[in-house]
């Protein structure tokens, strides 16, 4: 039977919401947006201020004499760096939709091929549409089950992607990954259950954050349906956390990722080519509730009907919005308002996500991670408008990602990020104002400071020799400072990884991250009953044979 949508008057009685460290604290009192045992602190507007890089603002533009411009620098450290493991991840779609694991024999000749490279291991995604299909508590788990085993059989460890996104556009496209059916038959009853952006286009990559709480998926909250999917898979997996299964990611939204879907997740590979600024998705009317909400609390009822006016277009210059140019409304009271609550939302959805995750699997000797996006098309703007858009509040006076940070260390959480292997000089000649190196900076310094360990990713499946060195180089900024770990995720394996040409870079790749780590072949004989030496076959042997199979 379904449940009756709550009004809106209903909603915002339901929400809570606690500003810390912002500019209305101490001016009103606590802003009501989503009743929760979890305040979230918001971090302060200024927090690190260092010299190695700096985002350069358009000529020109002028600032309040009281603001500057952040700019952070990593501390330089003598001690060696550490052994960098590489996971490789497996493509989306290594379990069918039918819950089977496919092309078993290629699978098996692909994890010898890894193991004979030195790999580490691999990342699978665990699609929540896969293992709850056919309807609510009702879980599949029979091609992961597989997976894994596969994995262990070949000293392969498992880094397990809880992954409560779509992916894809459609049945039509490959691969297509989507939500369970039962719960896009929820959204077709409520179409606010998506996010929307201020011309109503709604996205069901993911649940709106807005109703996380509400019971709108057959009498249970979004938070409680990934709980509960979260806690089967410890039952269902108990024997391999911790041997096997080393790692799980708590997907946060799209793509896995804590952000809003500012802009679709297909289009973000080419977005700085398009400098697409992305669209604020708070127009559904849970979001709206919780914002309206929240004005009415400081005795500002007219900036709670929707986001901000002058936000431009999806590729608009930001120069020529009256919100996001560079003395723009972004920098003025309503901007600072509007934003300290969307970004808080998106704080406030991680918390509950990491509380959560932190029950289930506290104690099973797994590492707990979560995913940052890296949007830097226009890092070198003053208010980095397609972060903001997507939720973080980070701007040339203001540190968005070490609230993140602070939040993951919070619960001994890892933090997950891309943009290892891209250079600023790749992307200038395009548009100038990207800067996926500044931005890596900034979140890595943020890591170190709140001394949580890092899981580094390529934003493409590249296999140059470029792109790799860079990985190389920026993975030495973080794990040259001794402390936390550091692990690189090579995204993904394809029969492209296994020609000859890529595999000979991607070999000699991992034994530069690797380090010291071995680059002989070897399998575990107790959990397998195949036997494979270094003296009986080269990695060059297994790698024809992973190859042949695609």
């Amino acid at each position: 039977m379904a449940i009756a949508s709550p009004s809106t008057s209903s909603i915002a009685a339901t929400l809570s919401y606690t500003h810390h460290d912002s500019p209305w604290h101490g001016r009103v009192s606590s802003v009501p947006c989503l009743r929760s045992p979890l305040p979230c602190r918001l971090p302060p507007r200024l927090t690190v201020s260092s010299r190695f890089y700096s985002s350069k603002p358009s000529s020109g533009s002028v600032f309040p004499e009281d603001h500057f411009e952040l700019q952070y620098s990593l501390p330089t450290h003598s001690r060696s760096t550490k052994a960098a493991p590489v996971f490789v991840t497996l493509p989306p779609d290594a379990v069918n939709l039918m819950g089977q694991m496919k092309r078993k024999k290629a699978m098996g000749a692909s994890f010898m091929a890894l193991m004979a490279a030195g790999v580490e291991g691999i990342v699978v995604e665990v699609w929540w549409g896969i293992v709850e299909r056919e309807g609510p508590r009702v879980y599949d788990w029979g091609g992961y089950l597989d997976i894994v085993d596969l994995a262990g059989r070949y000293g392969l460890k498992v880094r397990a992607v809880m992954a409560f996104h779509q992916c894809g556009r459609g049945s039509d496209n490959s691969p297509w990954l989507p939500l369970p059916q039962w719960v896009y038959e929820e959204m077709d009853k409520d179409p606010d259950l998506a996010y929307s952006d201020r011309f109503g286009r709604r996205n069901r990559e993911y649940i709106s954050l807005g109703c996380d709480i509400l019971p709108i998926l057959r009498g249970r909250s979004p938070i409680q349906a990934y709980s509960d999917f979260m806690r089967d898979f410890r039952k269902k997996f108990r024997k391999y956390l911790g041997v096997v299964i080393t790692g799980i990611q708590v997907g946060m939204g799209p793509a896995g990722e804590l952000r809003y879907p500012s802009c679709p997740s297909e289009k973000l590979s080419s977005a700085w080519r398009t400098r697409e600024l992305g669209e604020f998705q708070c127009y559904d009317k849970y979001m709206l509730a919780s914002l309206n909400a929240c004005a009415q609390e400081i005795g500002m009822r007219e900036w709670g009907g929707g986001g901000p006016l002058g936000a431009g277009n999806l590729m608009q210059n930001p120069e020529e919005t009256s919100f996001f140019k560079s003395d723009g409304v972004w920098n003025k009271p309503y901007g600072e308002f509007f934003l300290e609550w969307y970004s808080g939302m998106l704080l406030l959805h991680g918390e509950r996500l990491c509380m959560a995750a932190d029950s289930i699997f506290w104690g099973t000797g797994v590492t707990i991670s979560a995913k940052v996006a890296g949007i830097h098309w226009h890092y070198g703007s003053h208010s980095h408008p397609s972060e903001l858009t997507a939720g973080y509040y980070n701007t040339s006076v203001r540190d968005g990602y070490l609230s993140i940070a602070r939040l993951l260390a919070k619960y001994r959480m890892t933090l997950c990020c891309t943009c290892f292997d891209i250079q600023d000089s790749e992307e200038k000649e395009v548009n100038p104002n990207s800067s996926p190196e500044g931005f890596l900076r900034q979140l890595i310094l943020a890591a170190r400071l709140c001394g949580i360990s890092l899981e580094g990713e390529n934003s493409v499946a590249r296999l140059d020799e470029p792109s790799m060195k860079q990985v190389i180089k920026n993975s030495k900024l973080y794990s040259a400072g001794g402390g936390q770990s550091f692990s690189f995720n090579f995204v993904r394996m394809s029969k492209h990884l296994f020609e000859s040409h890529n595999w000979t870079r991607f070999t000699r790749f991992v034994r530069q991250m690797s380090d010291a780590r071995t680059f002989q072949a070897r399998l575990d004989c107790r959990r397998s009953e195949f036997f494979f030496s270094s003296s009986s076959a080269s990695s060059e042997d297994v790698r024809g044979k992973a190859f042949a199979y695609y």
